[in-house]
């Protein structure tokens, strides 16, 4: 078992089949696009750090924020194995407080999905705001309503990783769209028996009309929005939405 706390370790295996060099590579693409500094990148709710190596082996100047002390520790080892200079935070995405400007922000993999409400991810729009740059990036997704009602839904998704097991069932609320989360990870012990590890989250849908509207709010502008981390526009049978926005620079920080 890894040092670094289990369910970070489960959640890395449980991902090994994320393009995170794919990924890292659409957000270089992105910038350049539309003209942001090869600079300051803030990878919001960053996990286990697997993204963050990639951007730093672009180039960025990479700082890493998530809330859980597992997968900041997670992070922190690749970092000892990579050598790479990437800052580890340990933030809630609300409560963000940066020392400097951002030249670039992401938060990917569904992570503005877990938020509770419509009042926190308005505070997180306006953190990241206020320490973005004038002109600055924000680019993040969050999975679709059809990836919930169609995708998800109702089902159930089993996972034998040879040395545990793990258990995915979904429960679909149609009155908001949500989806409730439940996994069970089966540990296997050296004696044949099995630890239970038991997670469960609910994340939300965000029509694309209260994104838009809170991301005014927080002085940004969209510029694309695409079906994942593509150069596809978003479209209707889309399961991951990714929206590239920039900060007004006459919008004052608040």
């Amino acid at each position: 078992m890894s040092g670094y706390g289990s369910f970070a370790f489960y959640y890395d295996r449980l991902t090994e089949n994320v393009d995170y060099k794919g990924m890292a590579l659409a957000v270089e693409r992105y910038a350049d696009r539309f003209g942001a500094e090869h600079g300051v990148l803030l990878d919001l709710a960053c996990g286990t750090g697997s993204l963050c190596e990639e951007l730093a082996r672009l180039g960025y100047d990479v700082i890493g924020v998530d809330s859980s002390d597992q997968m900041l520790g997670a992070a922190l080892d690749k970092k000892f194995d990579s050598g790479l200079p990437i800052q580890y935070l340990r933030q809630e995405m609300t409560e963000l407080d940066m020392y400097g400007t951002i030249d670039v922000t992401v938060c990917t993999l569904d992570s503005l999905n877990h938020l509770p409400d419509t009042e926190a991810l308005k505070r997180v729009f306006g953190r990241v705001s206020l320490f973005a740059y004038p002109e600055g990036l924000f680019i993040f997704d969050v999975n679709t309503l059809h990836k919930h009602r169609d995708i998800l839904a109702q089902n159930a998704y089993t996972y034998d990783m040879g040395d545990f097991f793990c258990a995915w069932q979904n429960q679909y609320n149609e009155t908001d769209g949500s989806v409730d989360i439940f996994l069970d990870i089966f540990d296997k012990r050296e004696d044949g028996s099995y630890d239970r590890i038991s997670e469960s989250f609910t994340e939300r849908v965000w029509p694309d009309e209260e994104l838009c509207e809170l991301l005014d709010g927080a002085g940004f502008d969209v510029l694309a929005k695409y079906d994942g981390y593509t150069d596809e526009p978003l479209r209707e049978g889309s399961e991951r939405a990714v929206y590239v926005t920039k900060r007004r620079d006459s919008h004052p920080l608040k």
